[in-house]
């Protein structure tokens, strides 16, 4: 790949770093889903995973691979390691795919080096050149990224990625992993790269930031204008802490002042080619998607995507939208795909009808899981008259949360509460071998009471950090999404559900969060971000690598 690819490649690692903000943990049909959707989407790349972290992963990962690395479709990527046991295992999941890419990486900062490493220089950069040149023997598609190359000094940075792309990398990638810079200096340190690095023709420039200060998206756009052809980003901005540089917030910067960026690409300022690949209507299909499977809702006031994105409040405002949208608004809604919801389906509608809508959103079930999603899209049509996207969205977020290896499956609810009441919850659970148990429990309020019932049927030490109710749409008969994390042994497990019973919901959603505890308790699955890490061959590296 040439060093300027002539647009601004997007690298959606929604999957991979995005996954890593606490608690938004993903099941296999969870990220199959959205794979599907940021295809539909037309990123370039899909950061989908880190094969080496856990059987899990690495599963994950194949199975994007095989689903939608076709030939006209991303290329997909896993995430490794400078290590030779990391690389291997991302290269056989990673095979599947038509186009695929291996993304290796080793800190370059000193302070990395002295107290994670404790490595030297010199050493580092023969493990960097050796495991890329390894990488690029198993695939042709190799990025290679300086851990915390904000701070690390730009002379040995130069020499790392020099090497890095004498070795074989195509794409070189530039992290501030602490999210600690500004534009100003984040485009310098992209032109000095461009300057001193006598082989960076040969790679695509990317870039890859926190948003720790809020200026992950303005670094991007600074870096844009410097050389970078390459932007990892997640939908919605997730990611571990303040989140990762957003997606949307990119693409349509890049959209909307598309006059002021075709020159830095060398193009007329009124040139209409589109500066990414990305298909804008589909923003806020993936948006709704990736918010319903990892129960992380959207601010309203975020750009592009939250509610509020697109209202007008004060009487001057919608004045003037009334009279011309352009006097207040500077991206038409219909271009990320916001519109009002197409009331299409209702009690009298078929399972083909049923699963068509679905394809259209984002979703493609299994039959098991389908007919159980339909069933519960028969259920909710007997109690709502007018069934919309969102609804439809809902029921298959929880159903596909469900996992064949769940421990627990709720049976029934039935709570008691009023004035002068004591809010009373009993609780029948099915455990996996279909033996059933009933327990019942006091509460502050009937929420709280069902909690307690599951509590005592599962026996499972746990501490329950956030519970939140919001409503799908508008209306006495809308239903109710929650959201519950709970915390055991310094992790975060989130469970979401929804229902037109918001204590249902609850005790769903909860019940979805035990099981995903239980299932994490099992699995000593490595991650780049959470725990210590072994000794591979001669190349300890110390926990915790951020990229």
């Amino acid at each position: 790949m040439a060093r300027d690819p002539g647009r601004v490649l997007i690298f959606d690692t929604t999957l991979r770093d995005g996954e890593q903000s606490p608690g938004a943990s993903l099941n296999l049909e969870e990220k199959l889903a959205i794979a599907q959707q940021l295809a539909r989407l037309g990123v370039d790349i899909i950061e989908a995973g880190f094969p080496f972290a856990s059987p899990g992963d690495f599963n994950a990962v194949q199975r994007i691979a095989a689903t939608v690395g076709t030939p006209d479709g991303p290329v997909i990527c896993g995430l490794a390691r400078a290590a030779a046991g990391d690389i291997r295992a991302c290269a056989d999941a990673v095979g599947p795919a038509a186009n695929k890419r291996i993304h290796t990486f080793i800190a370059t900062s000193d302070i990395h080096l002295e107290h994670k490493l404790r490595k030297s220089r010199a050493e580092v950069l023969q493990i960097a050149a050796e495991m890329v040149a390894y990488a690029r023997s198993l695939v042709n598609d190799v990025e290679f990224s300086c851990e915390d190359a904000g701070r690390s000094d730009p002379d040995f940075m130069y020499q790392v990625i020099e090497a890095a792309i004498g070795a074989g990398a195509t794409t070189v990638n530039i992290p501030d992993t602490v999210g600690y810079a500004t534009p100003a200096e984040f485009g310098e340190l992209i032109a000095g790269i461009n300057a001193h690095v006598p082989n960076i023709d040969q790679a695509v420039i990317s870039v890859h930031g926190h948003n720790d200060l809020g200026l992950a998206v303005a670094n991007f756009l600074e870096a844009v204008k410097n050389g970078a052809r390459q932007l990892e980003c997640t939908i919605n901005g997730i990611g571990e802490r303040a989140g990762n540089a957003s997606l949307e917030e990119l693409v349509m910067a890049l959209h909307v002042r598309r006059s002021y960026y075709n020159p830095f690409l060398g193009r007329p300022a009124d040139s209409s080619e589109p500066l990414t690949g990305v298909r804008t209507e589909e923003i806020t299909k993936t948006s709704r998607l990736v918010s319903n499977l990892t129960g992380m809702v959207v601010q309203p006031n975020k750009a592009i995507v939250g509610a509020n994105a697109f209202a007008h409040e004060s009487g001057i405002h919608q004045d003037g939208v009334l009279k011309n949208r352009l006097t207040y608004e500077i991206i038409d809604a219909r271009t990320v795909g916001l519109a009002d919801n197409r009331i299409s389906l209702g009690k009298l509608s078929g399972r083909s009808a049923f699963r068509a809508r679905l394809e259209e959103l984002g979703y493609q079930l299994e039959r098991d899981d389908l007919d159980d999603a339909f069933a519960r899209f028969k259920e909710l049509a007997d109690r709502k008259r007018e069934i919309s996207d969102r609804d439809l969205e809902a029921i298959v977020s929880e159903q596909v949360q469900q996992s064949d290896g769940a421990c627990f499956s709720l049976r029934s609810v039935q709570v008691s509460c009023g004035t002068g009441l004591q809010p009373t919850a009993t609780i029948t659970l099915a455990g996996a071998d279909g033996a059933e148990l009933t327990e019942a429990a006091i509460g502050t309020g009937p929420v709280d009471a069902v909690c307690q019932a599951l509590n005592r049927l599962a026996q499972v030490p746990n501490e329950l950090v956030e519970f939140s109710v919001k409503s799908v749409t508008e209306g006495i008969d809308a239903m109710g999404e929650v959201t519950i994390r709970l915390r055991a042994g310094g992790v975060l497990y989130s469970g979401h559900a929804a229902d037109t019973d918001i204590v249902v919901a609850s005790a769903q959603a909860f019940v979805n969060a035990l099981n995903r505890l239980i299932a994490g308790g099992r699995s000593q699955a490595l991650h780049p971000q959470k725990g210590p890490l072994p000794v591979l061959g001669d190349m300890p590296l110390a926990e915790r690598p951020r990229v």
